[in-house]
């Protein structure tokens, strides 16, 4: 066999697994990595500026092009700095290796500077974390750690690379890449139950989640809502893509306020879940979201999703797509010419409250903000959504000020829309530079409030290094204006401590332009369209400052 280097084996492993980029941000124990990448030109390394972004953009990318994704951070201190990011990455499945330079086995047992138990730091955000110990592993460890981290439910994995580990050389075979087949869907029997219960149900209703985007089912889910004359909701945790919007069936997204989600739920007898977790609340209430006796059936591959807070009659570990192509034919044969009247009433009944249907009236009522000074925060989410080319991508962050984006902008595919998932804030700015990494022939629009801009915003760095099509528009309200507003909801407290960025302001604009994007500030409101517009138009990265009305 021929020799080869630690370093350079790691490489090569990536990229047969199919990784084309390396997000890292390097420090010492990297440096055989850095080494390496000289004899690996067609690996592009991706740099950020701390790795909390490291990961966000790794995240961004992975989410927007349903890839595997590999990372690289700086042993202890950095893998401490990245595991916000890698929470919101559990948290979304999203298939990544992680990995970590680590001090030369021996030598961590002296204790040196930034030596730290990696394995133990990251076990409880992986599906698997491991040390490589012997060279002659290492083929073995990655193979397995793309397998584990894209294999259904997907999510990132952890491996930690001794510096003796990387700069060894052996013979060493490096295996081959794997991929486990999860498209599978239910037996006969099994879906025969499923059509037979949901026929029998009078006033179904679908709610629809990740695994949607993730297995390629917007289609079939929208058939499924049609073919039964059903409305159907997106899951209460709103962060991609689930459901076409435009679907006459299509709802919009329910809240996360247990008494609304409880209330809107209450006129159905089946409630339908594909591939979600779909009632995932914010903060506590005395009220279940489910109405009392509401009889579940589940289908998706993410089992600890299935069933976890409430319990299904029928619960099918399957794919979503490949089962909804069965068991919408099962349907049909099974209902016959009554399921079909049924249906047509069904979708004429949901016209004038449909997704659409709302729509028209959420415009009127923005609309008469127009002239409104401060600028409207939600005015200025309908300017950004009619100024957005077609084909446009979009990140949200901006919380309080995009209230009603998912309420403007239709979903139409799988990948227009990515937002927050797991509470954490700061992950839209950076992951915005991932998703116009993965998708650089199609311009990227992020939407961020100016509080969590600034938990990242030296990702705007990356950005202007890759002169990506990515625009960043930073609604500035001059504060956490969400952490007011549930200061004074929760406690009748309008004495906002820590929550305001006036003294002294935030420079966003000489922020931009310090890490080399063009930036533009609006003050009036009669600028916000045309510079959206010629902004879109452009390509390269730039910043779009909107000041906008803080009232709480």
């Amino acid at each position: 066999m021929n020799r080869i280097t630690g370093r350079s084996a790691f490489l090569a492993l990536l990229k047969d697994e199919g990784i084309t980029h390396l997000f890292g941000n390097p420090g010492t124990t990297e440096l055989p990595i850095m080494h390496a990448l000289k004899d690996h030109p067609d690996l592009t390394y991706v740099m950020a500026m701390q790795e909390s972004l490291v990961v966000a953009i790794a995240d961004g990318y992975s989410r927007a092009s349903g890839r595997l994704v590999a990372c690289n951070v700086h042993v202890a201190p950095g893998l401490g700095n990245a595991m916000g990011s890698l929470y919101n990455a559990q948290f979304t499945g999203t298939p990544m290796i992680l990995t970590a330079g680590q001090q030369e086995q021996g030598h961590g047992l002296m204790e040196p500077l930034l030596f730290g138990p990696l394995v133990r730091m990251a076990e409880p955000l992986v599906k698997w974390a491991v040390e490589v110990t012997r060279l002659e592993d290492l083929p073995r460890i990655v193979r397995r750690a793309a397998k584990i981290a894209t294999t259904p439910p997907t999510g990132p994995v952890f491996i930690s690379l001794p510096g003796d580990i990387l700069n060894a050389e052996a013979g060493i075979e490096l295996g081959r890449s794997t991929r486990v087949d999860t498209r599978v869907r239910p037996s006969d029997q099994a879906l025969q139950a499923l059509a037979q219960r949901i026929l029998k149900s009078e006033r179904p209703v679908i709610i629809a989640g990740d695994e949607i985007v993730k297995s390629d089912a917007l289609q079939e889910a929208a058939a499924l809502a049609a073919t039964l004359g059903c409305p159907a909701y997106q899951q209460s945790a709103p962060y991609g893509s689930h459901f076409l919007s435009e679907s006459p069936c299509f709802m919009g997204a329910l809240t996360r306020s247990q008494t609304q989600v409880r209330e809107t739920l209450s006129p159905y007898d089946l409630m339908i879940v594909l591939g979600a977790d779909p009632l995932r609340m914010s903060v506590h209430s005395e009220t279940d979201p489910l109405p009392a006796g509401m009889p579940v059936v589940q289908i998706g591959l993410v089992d600890w999703d299935i069933a976890k807070n409430f319990g299904a009659e029928i619960a099918l570990k399957a794919d979503v797509r490949e089962t909804l192509r069965a068991l919408i034919p099962a349907l049909k044969a099974a209902g016959g010419a009554a399921l079909e009247t049924r249906a047509k009433q069904g979708i004429t009944a949901l016209a004038s409250r449909n997704w659409t249907a709302q729509r028209v009236k959420v415009v009127g009522k923005i609309s008469k903000a127009r002239d409104r000074s401060p600028i409207d925060p939600e005015w200025l989410t309908l300017q950004m959504v009619e100024a957005l080319p077609d084909n446009a991508i979009v990140v949200d962050e901006a919380l309080t000020s995009s209230r009603q984006l998912l309420a403007l902008r239709p979903y139409r595919d799988r990948y227009d829309f990515h937002a927050l998932a797991s509470g954490g804030i700061g992950w839209g700015l950076p992951a915005s530079v991932g998703v116009s990494l993965a998708n650089p022939d199609r311009p990227v629009v992020c939407f961020s409030g100016d509080g969590s801009a600034m938990y990242s915003i030296q990702a705007l760095w990356t950005a202007a290094h890759h002169k990506l099509p990515l625009t960043v528009v930073i609604a500035n309200n001059g504060g956490y204006r969400i952490i007011k507003q549930r200061l004074l909801a929760f406690h009748g407290d309008d004495h906002y401590v820590g929550m305001d960025f006036a003294d002294p302001p935030v420079d966003f604009i000489g922020l931009a332009k310090s890490l080399g994007l063009e930036a533009i500030r609006i003050t009036e409101a009669k600028d916000v369209a045309p510079t959206l517009k010629s902004a879109f138009s452009r390509p390269g990265a730039k910043l779009i400052e909107v000041v906008v009305d803080g009232t709480v």
